[in-house]
């Protein structure tokens, strides 16, 4: 199983539309139910940041192939003031969709 976090901040004059996007990835992937997948995305109490978290076998998994992830990331690095993916390892959960 692969992991990633991906965290980043959104410029505000972008947030609107950056919202709108993610909301339609999220959608998409409610729909295709893709097994043994997880995207998880936190939103920071400044508004602006935000912490994804991606679960999943062979990944990127379904993302490529979804054409709102694809209006999403095309102009992610225009909407973001800074951003950055790291791998992570669980150590220990509870309750997080095991």
């Amino acid at each position: 199983m692969e992991t990633l976090l991906i965290t980043y901040r959104v410029r505000p004059d972008r947030l609107d539309e950056h919202l709108a996007l993610l909301d339609a990835v999220h959608r998409d992937l409610a729909r295709l139910r893709p097994p043994g997948f997880r995207y998880l995305t936190l939103r920071l109490d400044d508004g602006l940041s935000f912490v994804d978290v991606v679960i999943g076998p062979d990944l990127p998994g379904p993302l490529p192939s979804l054409e709102s992830f694809g209006r999403f990331r095309a102009r992610l690095e225009e909407r973001c003031e800074q951003r950055s993916t790291t791998e992570f390892s669980v150590l220990g959960s509870y309750g997080m969709g095991e």
